[in-house]
């Protein structure tokens, strides 16, 4: 017994923990992928988790069914990726190309307009209501804790997804291109590299890894148009833990974030499981302002 706590349930809280922050972390390494490119935070992540929840439940309902939930999983990727690079080209770009001086405020002006923007969209077209796409995946018994399969199903797709981005980085020409314009967007021009098109494939790829999340996720937390503002919170949460900018940070400050809220829930209540993350990003603070692993001084 640990504090009137047995350590198999502990051991088990963890386990739920560091699943659920997986996707946390997907959620995040979006947001701060973009930024690793493109010098550019996109406030509008959430509605693009949203839009990935919406499309997959369509896909999943319509089309398809619960049973192949997983092939409607990369459908909704590439869906959300070519809104990602149209909304790139459209709206993003012109900060890159025309004549405005402050390109932080714009950044953040666009992005805020397009997020109410699509969740006005969404609500109009579909309204209030919360959907679900269904499951028909048993439940699983981890020790003597149940996990519900479509959460253990979100957790395996999160990992794949992880493990296929980061194959895209380390074995792909684009990879390595989008990785070199991360340390030097200046150097990568300069080598013949065309830097707007490499932002455009950047930005899409970042805001689908939000859909993915928001895919695998839309039989536990529903579908509904304002489900991307808490995600957005823990996003933004997560980059803070791990560091803007820092790909790894993005990972162990979703897997941090995963397991204070879980274990916040064993020790104090869970009733108060969203606060956890905030006592963490506090504590992260006073002890490392820049994050675990975010850069101490950005060259201009």
């Amino acid at each position: 017994m640990l504090l009137g706590v047995d350590l198999q349930l502990l051991s088990q809280y963890v386990i739920a923990g560091l699943m659920i922050g997986v996707l946390y972390a997907l959620m995040a390494l979006g947001v701060t992928f973009i930024y690793s490119v493109m010098k550019m935070i996109n406030w509008s992540m959430g509605q693009f988790y949203m839009l990935g929840s919406f499309i997959q439940y369509l896909l999943v309902v319509r089309w398809l069914g619960p049973d192949l939930w997983f092939v409607a999983l990369p459908i909704t990727a590439a869906c959300v990726f070519v809104i990602g690079a149209i909304v790139q080209v459209v709206l993003i770009r012109p900060m890159f190309t025309g004549g405005i001086e402050r390109r932080d405020e714009y950044a953040t002006e666009i992005t805020i307009a397009l997020l109410l923007l699509l969740q006005s969209l969404a609500t109009v077209l579909n309204g209030p209501d919360e959907h679900t796409p269904g499951s028909h995946l048993p439940n699983f018994t981890v020790g003597t804790l149940p996990v519900g399969g479509a959460t253990l199903a979100a957790s395996l797709g999160g990992i794949t997804a992880l493990i296929l981005f980061a194959v895209l980085l380390r074995r792909t020409w684009v990879g390595l291109a989008l990785r070199a314009a991360a340390q030097s967007r200046v150097a990568v021009q300069t080598a013949g590299v065309d830097l707007m098109r490499l932002d455009m494939i950047a930005f899409g790829i970042g805001v689908a890894l939000a859909a993915i999340a928001g895919a695998l996720l839309a039989p536990v937390y529903l579908v509904y148009p304002t489900n991307g503002a808490v995600t957005t919170t823990k996003g933004f949460e997560i980059i803070i833990i791990g560091g803007l900018g820092s790909i790894p940070g993005a990972l162990i400050g979703g897997l941090l974030l995963g397991l204070a809220e879980a274990l916040g829930s064993v020790f104090i209540a869970p009733a108060y499981q969203n606060a956890y993350g905030f006592v963490l990003v506090i504590a992260v603070l006073l002890l490392r302002p820049t994050g675990l692993f975010g850069e101490r001084l950005r060259a201009a």
